[in-house]
Order: C-alpha cells, then sequence, then structure tokens
C-alpha cells in the first residue's frame, strides 16, 4: 500500500491563512466555530433551532461569546439520522440563511452539506463563505469542481461511507494515522489540481472510527499539523466523551472542555463547537500558556 511521508506534503506550502471573501483571514491564532443546527434530530437537543427567534437568539449568543464563524446544518450526520432530500435540506436552511445574509452580512457563515447544489445555492445566493463537507467529496463526485468554480474555503473531513454505514468501516490495516495521512495528502492534491487552495482539515472525530481509534487519532493531531494548513477539530459534546463517561450529551461539557485544551495544544486552529464562551476561554489560556512559555 502507498505509504504517506513528509515529502508528499512538501507542495503544501500554504501559510495557515484562507481567502475569506476576498480578505486574508489568519490563523495566527485560533478560532471558534459556533454550530447553528437547524435540523429536529441533532444528537444534542439543546443545539436545535428553528423558529426566528430561537436562530436569532443563538446567532446572538455566538456572537457575544467570541465566535468568529457559524456553521450552519440542515442535515443530521449521526448514525441514526432520517435521510432528507435536497429540497428538504436547502428548506431548513434557507431562513437561517436570510437572517444572517440580512442582519449579519459580514459574519463568515459555513454550511454543512455534502451536496454540490446545496452548496452552490448557499453561496451564490445567500453569500456563504465556506463549505464543510463531512464525505470529502465522496458523497457527491460534483463537489470539488462545484467547490472550485465558487472558489470558496473547503472544509476536507475523513470519513469512509455514509453517516448509516460508517461505524461498520473502522478496519485500518496500514494503522489509523497512516491512512488519515494519505487519504488528506491524495484529497488535498485534487483540489489544489482543480485550483482549490483554501482548504481546512478536519480529521472527523466521530466518523468511521471506534472510540478508543478518536483516543488515537487525537493524539495524533501533531501529525495532521505537519500538513500545514488550518486544522478544524469538531468533538463537541460527541459519544466518544459522554460513552467514555458513562453520561448523556447534556452532562458533557467538562469532557468537551478538556479534549478541546488538548487539541489546542496540539495544533487545532478551529474549535467547532455547541458551547462557545467555554471553548473561548480554553483559547485564551492555552494561549497564554503558550506566550508564557515562549518568553
Amino acid at each position: 500500500m502507498e505509504s504517506y511521508t513528509r515529502d508528499n506534503a512538501e507542495y503544501m506550502k500554504n501559510s495557515k491563512t484562507i481567502n475569506l471573501n476576498g480578505k486574508l483571514y489568519s490563523f495566527d491564532s485560533p478560532k471558534i466555530m459556533g454550530i447553528l443546527n437547524v435540523t429536529p434530530d441533532s444528537f444534542y437537543a439543546e443545539s436545535r433551532k428553528q423558529t426566528e427567534r430561537d436562530i436569532t437568539e443563538r446567532i446572538e449568543t455566538i456572537l457575544r461569546e467570541g465566535g468568529e464563524i457559524i456553521d450552519i446544518g440542515g442535515y443530521s450526520s449521526r448514525p441514526d439520522a432520517k435521510d432528507v432530500s435536497e429540497e428538504e435540506e436547502i428548506s431548513r436552511l434557507e431562513p437561517a440563511l436570510s437572517i444572517l445574509k440580512r442582519n449579519y452580512p459580514d459574519i463568515p457563515v459555513s454550511v454543512d452539506t455534502f451536496r454540490s447544489k446545496v452548496a452552490r445555492k448557499c453561496v451564490e445566493e445567500y453569500h456563504v463563505s465556506i463549505i464543510n463537507d463531512i464525505s470529502g467529496g465522496d458523497l457527491d463526485k460534483e463537489m470539488f469542481a462545484t467547490v472550485a468554480d465558487l472558489q470558496v474555503p473547503y472544509i476536507l473531513m475523513h470519513m469512509r461511507g455514509t453517516p448509516r454505514t460508517m461505524q461498520q468501516q473502522t478496519d485500518y490495516p496500514a494503522g489509523l494515522m497512516e491512512e488519515i495521512m494519505l487519504y488528506f495528502s491524495r484529497k488535498v492534491n485534487q483540489l489544489h489540481q482543480l485550483g482549490v487552495n483554501d482548504i481546512i482539515l478536519d480529521p472527523g472525530f466521530g466518523f468511521s472510527k471506534t472510540l478508543d481509534q478518536n483516543y488515537q487519532l487525537m493524539n495524533g493531531l501533531q501529525e495532521i499539523a505537519t500538513m500545514n494548513l488550518p486544522m478544524l477539530v469538531g468533538i463537541s459534546r460527541k459519544s466518544m466523551i459522554y460513552k467514555f463517561l458513562n453520561c448523556s450529551p447534556e452532562e458533557s461539557l467538562n469532557g468537551t472542555s478538556i479534549l478541546n485544551t488538548f487539541a489546542l495544544l496540539n495544533g487545532a486552529d478551529i474549535l467547532r463547537v455547541h458551547d462557545v464562551q467555554i471553548a473561548k476561554e480554553a483559547v485564551l489560556l492555552t494561549e497564554k500558556l503558550k506566550a508564557t512559555k515562549e518568553c
């Protein structure tokens, strides 16, 4: 099997910046991406927002607590979630996107979708800034070409199969980190060849990985950081925390904060979270630790 080495990454000379709406967006310090769920079936019930009032209150909370990017999703990716059509996904997204476009035009918005037609509509009609694709282009073969045409930053996540089948695809014969690094190397090369240069890597915690593999992946973040691309970590209230601690998503904030801190100390540039203020405090404290060490 082909192996990933540092030599494979030699062409990845991008500094940790992205072109966001025509402006250079730097990751000199980590950023907080606040989650805005407009699905009726997200795994964390308290994150579901569907009325105009709830959506607006959630946006205001994210911004007030220090969130710098808003990630909006209309299709739950939990393993037992129901399939929805493109039309239904768009109809769920549009009310929130309208509010964001009308009242918060300067806030970077990311849309969590694996469908190229949904991505195009969100960018062209609602000025969405970033496409966040859990499938790395595998669930819609037009996604890479669409992102290249739209010229927006792309979040490339590692996953195998679909949300319904991913937990039956957790065998990594060559080793978990070896195969994830090879996956990213190949996908980034494909995107670069199409002219997509603004790429954010997401290791895909909880996707196609056992509980123990998620912790192995957490210990391998520094290896992913060697690719010199912005790295997003999304572990907020996930089962790798609440199943291990034998609690519920509602009781997993402390565990989330601990692992977010570990991720920040090991190369994370973006934290995708439900609890923005707590994550912002983790960023401030870890940045203080790093600055003090450098002194």
